[in-house]
């Protein structure tokens, strides 16, 4: 499925190229219309990123996410420097589905592993970050991508399996916010892999036929933020290509 994704700072809808919040794109403070608007051309699913509360969990954009959260009616993952028990459980009280985990899952591994025995696997998507070496290591990246965690995504993939691991959010860097493209021959390489895992793609959908490219791979979901953003396409035309494969 297409999932429309929007990053927000203090209440506005932003971009980051490549993780860095020194260069950041605005694109309004109407981060809700926007959100309605998608569903109401078809998403079924919303992804949210609080980058506030990425960079400083005590400053997390609760309060907007109620209101977001409570203004469309389709399942909504959010996530955003999640570290502690207590942002997964302020998120998931809020109204989000799904919890995004990303650098956390990779440093503390059974802290996480915990929260998927107390809140199940499906309340919870792991984000892996990867940047692919010359020789094809799968390198997972962390804190907002200015660190090498040592791990490679199969690693960390196999350290949750054993807890019921479903959802995964794998985004090449390298191609995140680039409007040039997803790595299809990760994806169809790490599906082939874990057959039971729903991944969702993302970084680089700037076209539709970015999204027909990755009909076939195995990929569940496509997440998709700048595009919509420049209007490059709308969801419609974005599910209307996916299912036409």
């Amino acid at each position: 499925m297409i999932i429309p994704a929007l990053d927000l700072i203090d209440g506005q809808v932003v971009r980051l190229h490549q993780g860095d919040y020194g260069q950041q794109r605005q694109y309004g403070s109407d981060p809700l219309p926007r959100l309605q608007a998608y569903q109401q051309q078809g998403a079924e699913v919303l992804h949210l990123v609080d980058l506030t509360g990425a960079k400083d969990p005590a400053a997390r954009q609760i309060p907007l996410l109620k209101t977001l959260l409570a203004g469309v009616n389709v399942p909504v993952q959010v996530g955003g420097g999640i570290r502690t028990e207590q942002d997964v459980v302020a998120l998931l009280d809020a109204g989000a589905t799904r919890v995004v985990i990303g650098s956390t899952a990779v440093k503390q591994p059974e802290l996480v592993q915990a929260w998927f025995t107390r809140y199940g696997a499906d309340a919870l998507v792991l984000a892996l970050d990867v940047r692919i070496d010359n020789a094809g290591v799968k390198q997972v990246a962390i804190s907002g991508w200015q660190e090498n965690s040592g791990a490679t995504l199969e690693h960390v993939i196999e350290q949750f399996q054993p807890f019921g691991l479903k959802h995964v959010l794998c985004t090449d860097i390298s191609r995140d916010g680039t409007l040039s493209g997803s790595n299809v021959e990760l994806y169809r390489a790490v599906c082939q892999r874990y057959p039971q895992i729903a991944f969702q793609a993302s970084g680089g959908i700037g076209g539709l036929q970015d999204i027909a490219n990755l009909r076939g791979s195995g990929v569940q979901g496509v997440i998709v933020g700048r595009a919509l953003l420049e209007e490059k396409f709308n969801v419609t035309e974005a599910i209307t290509c996916w299912q036409n494969g």
